[in-house]
C-alpha cells in the first residue's frame, strides 16, 4: 500500500486484484467534499469570498470558474477582463506543475525536494494579480479595475521563465523526442532523472489505453449537462463514454508528445513529457496574455437580475474544469461542479483502463503511483494491491 492522506481535494482510492501475473481486476474510488453545497444560499459576493477557501490548491481557478458562471447568470459583460482572467489561470498553472516536479518527483526518486524553488515561483506568482487589479478586486462578477502595470509583469513572467529553465530543466527545454531522450540520459536536474526512468521499456507504455481526450468544450456544453443531470459531477461522459483530461489533452499535438504517443501510446513517458512541455510553455503563453492587455473598468451592474443560471469553464494544470449555478432572488440556489478528477478517476476511465492487464511485477505500486500522480497530482491517493495467488 502506498499513498498519502486525503486534503480538502479529496482522495481517491485505487485495489488492484492481480492474478498470474497480471492486474485483473480494478477498483477505483474517488471521495470529495461537496464543496459546491456550500455555495448554496449564498449571493454572488459572498461565493466569490468562500471559494477560494473552499478550494485551497486550484483556488484561482476555482474563482474564475465560479465568476464566469456568475456573471453568465447575472447577464454581466466582462469580455475586457478575458485575457488577464486567462494569465491569472495560466500563472497558477506554473505553480502547481512546478509542485508535482519539483516536489513530488523527487520524492518519488527518493532525492532532496526543493520547496526553496517551489516557493520563489509562487512568490512570483502572487505578484501578479496586483500587477493587474491593484486593488486585488480582479475575481469579483464583473470583473475588477483593471490597471496592467507592463514593467511589473514582464520582469514576473521573465522570473517564472528563468526559475523553470533553471530548476526544472537546467538550461533550454527539450523540444523533440531525441533531445528529450539527450535531456533526460544527462540527468542534470531531479525532472530530467524521473524522465528518463520513465523512457525505460517497462515504464513508456504503462497506463495507455484507448480512453480519448476530452475536446475542449465551451462553457454551454458543461452547463447543458450539469443543469440537466445532477449525476454528470459526479459521472461525466463524452458522447456517453469516458474521456481523460490534463496536460496530454491539451498538448497532444506537440511535436515532441505526438512522437511518444506514436511510439508508446497514452502511457506514463506521454503524460510525463506533456506535463514538461507544457511548464517550458507557460511563459510565452503568459506573455501572449499580456500583450493583449488594456486597461478596463467592472461591467456595469443594474442590479436587475436575481434570477438565472450560467456556466463557467477553465484549464487547469489537471485538466477541464467546469461550474454551473442557478440564482433565485439573488442567492445561489443550486450549483454542480465537475472537475478533472472525476473524468481521470472514473471507474471506467482512463486510470482504471490503463490499469487493467497490466504486469503484477514488484514495480506495479511504483508505477501506479506515478500514473495516478500523473493523471491528478493534486489528490491524494491510496493504492493496495492483493494477490489473489
Amino acid at each position: 500500500m502506498s499513498g498519502t492522506g486525503a486534503g480538502l481535494e479529496g482522495n481517491v482510492s485505487v485495489r488492484l486484484g492481480t492474478a498470474a501475473g497480471r492486474v485483473r481486476a480494478v477498483s477505483v474510488q474517488v471521495r470529495r467534499p461537496a464543496a459546491a453545497h456550500a455555495l448554496c444560499g449564498r449571493t454572488p459576493d459572498e461565493a466569490m469570498r468562500l471559494v477560494p477557501l473552499l478550494f485551497s490548491l486550484c483556488g484561482t481557478a476555482q474563482s474564475l470558474a465560479a465568476v464566469e458562471a456568475l456573471e453568465a447568470a447575472l447577464g454581466l459583460d466582462a469580455r475586457p477582463h478575458t485575457a488577464a482572467r486567462a494569465l491569472l489561470a495560466d500563472a497558477e498553472s506554473v505553480t502547481n506543475h512546478a509542485w508535482q516536479v519539483l516536489m513530488d518527483w523527487p520524492a518519488r526518486l527518493g532525492e532532496a525536494l526543493q520547496p526553496k524553488e517551489v516557493a520563489g515561483l509562487r512568490a512570483t506568482v502572487t505578484a501578479i494579480h496586483p500587477a493587474l487589479y491593484p486593488a486585488r478586486d480582479g475575481l469579483r462578477p464583473g470583473g475588477g479595475s483593471l490597471r496592467p502595470d507592463r514593467a511589473a509583469l514582464t520582469a514576473a513572467i521573465a522570473a517564472l521563465r528563468e526559475g523553470v529553465e533553471r530548476a526544472v530543466f537546467a538550461g533550454p527545454a527539450p523540444t523533440d523526442r531525441t533531445a528529450l531522450e539527450r535531456w533526460a540520459g544527462a540527468g542534470a536536474t531531479p525532472a530530467a532523472r524521473l524522465m528518463h526512468r520513465v523512457l525505460t521499456p517497462v515504464m513508456a507504455g504503462f497506463g495507455a489505453c484507448d480512453v480519448p481526450a476530452l475536446e475542449p468544450h465551451p462553457a454551454f456544453w458543461f452547463g447543458e449537462r450539469l443543469s440537466a443531470d445532477a449525476a454528470f459531477s459526479e459521472v461525466p461522459r463524452q458522447d456517453g463514454a469516458p474521456a481523460h483530461t490534463g496536460p496530454l489533452a491539451r498538448q497532444s499535438a506537440h511535436p515532441l508528445v505526438a512522437g511518444l504517443l506514436a511510439r508508446h501510446g497514452t502511457g506514463l513517458a506521454a503524460h510525463t513529457a506533456a506535463r514538461l512541455v507544457e511548464l517550458a510553455g507557460l511563459a510565452e503563453r503568459l506573455t501572449t496574455w499580456a500583450e493583449r492587455l488594456d486597461d478596463a473598468e467592472p461591467a456595469p451592474d443594474t442590479g436587475t437580475a436575481r434570477r438565472g443560471a450560467g456556466s463557467g469553464v477553465v484549464e487547469t494544470a489537471r485538466g477541464r474544469l467546469a461550474h454551473w449555478l442557478r440564482l433565485e432572488d439573488g442567492r445561489i440556489a443550486d450549483c454542480r461542479i465537475v472537475a478533472p478528477t472525476e473524468w481521470n478517476f472514473a471507474t471506467d476511465g482512463p486510470l482504471a483502463q490503463g490499469l487493467a492487464g497490466a504486469s503484477a511485477n514488484g514495480a506495479l505500486a511504483e508505477r501506479t503511483g506515478l500514473l495516478v500522480a500523473a493523471l491528478d497530482p493534486c489528490v491524494a491517493s491510496v493504492i493496495t494491491i492483493q494477490d489473489e495467488d
